[in-house]
């Protein structure tokens, strides 16, 4: 993937998104010791990132394709972002979500003319009623993070980001399927001034961690973390962008992603969640890093539960 392409998925979907803006803090600076700029994805459209990618996605198949619908597989943002941008474009999508998701994530996947498919909380079950949905109604499956189109949409964050500030040192977000990661840092080695990606992991679901360390891609025997957004695993499409261009993936605990996500809601008075706070919590892991340097952090979403805040 190259610089062209991005620029052009860009210019492609802008009519469908929004172009979020970007919010300081003097007392986060203070208390991080660096110069944070924060992308601010919970404002998307469907509220988080993945609007990007899934847009792109879908204007990139054929007439054909776009006539027998989309499905994909997600426990929550990309599902409502395949919904939202499928009824943009008018074409049938088809979401199958693990029973397990938040109550709040279903009701909006139908609210934007998602059909919901429900099933067991694994990835086996995921995949199964994927494949059914495809042979049955000739959809096209979408990946959520393992797909070209969907990286190159997920790098326009980054890219408006270093458009406003060109001169970043670092770039830092969640790593959960792996797409938002892959794309961002395609964007700051081509758009960046030698700026570095890193990524920020929740230490209950490290196997992008590990993938880094072993070479291989790596999963997760358990996913008991609140960032109920990254317990999805990297994939063979974006695992070399990420092998390639990220320069360090940041573990942190489910304490530190909660102080991280409080600190976020009390200072910059947004609404995020857990999964968007994991970037914000790498940061102040590793003060040393990230001082006095300029870090831009994208805020992933804010599509989070009120009836269940961890603060």
């Amino acid at each position: 993937m190259d610089k062209q392409q991005l620029i052009d998925c860009h210019e492609r979907i802008k009519p469908f998104i929004h172009k979020t803006p970007v919010l300081t803090s003097r007392l986060i600076n203070k208390i991080a010791g660096t110069h944070l700029y924060f992308k601010c994805e919970n404002f998307q459209r469907m509220g988080a990132f993945k609007m990007r990618g899934a847009a792109n996605a879908i204007m990139q198949l054929t007439d054909e394709q776009k006539q027998n619908g989309v499905v994909t597989h997600s426990s929550g943002n990309f599902a409502q972002a395949l919904s939202l941008s499928a009824q943009s474009l008018g074409i049938k999508a088809y979401i199958v979500m693990p029973s397990s998701a938040p109550q709040v994530k279903k009701e909006a996947v139908k609210g934007y003319g998602g059909h919901l498919i429900e099933c067991e909380p694994n990835l086996e079950a995921r995949e199964l009623a994927s494949q059914q949905i495809v042979e049955k109604h000739g959809a096209t499956f979408i990946h959520p993070s393992n797909d070209d189109q969907v990286i190159l949409g997920q790098g326009t964050a980054c890219k408006e980001l270093l458009e406003l500030h060109p001169d970043l040192d670092f770039v830092v977000t969640p790593v959960g399927g792996g797409g938002l990661i892959a794309g961002c840092a395609l964007s700051a080695h081509y758009f960046g001034n030698n700026c570095k990606t890193i990524g920020g992991e929740p230490f209950e679901v490290d196997d992008a961690y590990r993938s880094l360390k072993s070479g291989k891609i790596e999963t997760n025997a358990t996913t008991n973390t609140i960032a109920d957004g990254l317990k999805t695993q990297l994939g063979d499409r974006n695992f070399p962008i990420i092998q390639k261009h990220v320069d360090e993936i940041i573990r942190v605990t489910e304490e530190e992603i909660i102080a991280a996500m409080r600190l976020i809601w009390e200072r910059l008075k947004i609404v995020c969640e857990p999964s968007s706070a994991v970037a914000l919590a790498a940061v102040l892991k590793k003060k040393n890093k990230f001082k006095d340097k300029k870090v831009g952090i994208v805020i992933s979403g804010g599509n989070v539960d009120l009836s269940h805040l961890p603060f």
